[in-house]
């Protein structure tokens, strides 16, 4: 039992330090200029591999862009990362995400999301609220491989599409289920 123990704590120490010294550079210094330009580059790698993304980004009516995703796990987990809302070229706010799971889970993982706002009651909500749960509040279609090949701008349903990006490290399962948005001054 203690070699067990010891081989599973050896196993998400590794896995942390295979992580984070990516994810360490832009945590400790998320500076508003930091977080813009992170946003700036995180959305065209996204681009670059989601062209549907860079198509609703031209009707979308504010886009909040996680960069850099830190999430790690021994049976309880979460993320955190920081990101901007914004508006066509501009930031207008900033952002942190925050998610708490537990279950059947082990390792580590950085990653980036961005989450496309269709409508304006979408980014109202998102501005207004003290703390955005997804799931609660505007509809979020998480779009992967099945959903983007189905997707067009003439086809779009829903208030909100999300894509998740840039993943890294060794983490089984992936969502953005029970995340919460909050505002945060920069």
């Amino acid at each position: 039992m203690y070699s067990l123990q010891r081989n599973v704590f050896a196993f998400i120490l590794a896995a942390v330090f295979f992580v984070l010294p990516g994810a360490n550079n832009q945590a400790v210094a998320a500076t508003a200029e930091d977080l813009d330009r992170d946003s700036r580059q995180a959305l065209q790698t996204l681009y670059r591999t989601e062209p549907i993304a860079e198509r609703l980004s031209q009707t979308a009516r504010g886009i909040l862009v996680f960069p850099n995703m830190v999430k790690a796990g021994l049976v309880f987990g979460g993320s955190y990362g920081e990101g901007v809302l914004m508006k066509g070229a501009s930031t207008v706010d900033y952002y942190n995400s925050v998610s708490g799971s537990w279950g059947l889970q082990i390792g580590a993982q950085s990653y980036g999301y961005a989450v496309f706002l269709m409508t304006d009651e979408a980014v109202r909500y998102v501005e207004d609220t003290q703390g955005w749960e997804l799931g609660i509040g505007p509809t979020v279609v998480v779009v992967d491989e099945g959903v983007a090949k189905n997707l067009s701008t003439s086809s779009l349903q829903h208030d909100a599409y999300a894509f998740i990006f840039s993943q890294q490290g060794l983490m089984a399962g992936l969502s953005i289920e029970g995340t919460k948005i909050s505002r945060i001054k920069r």
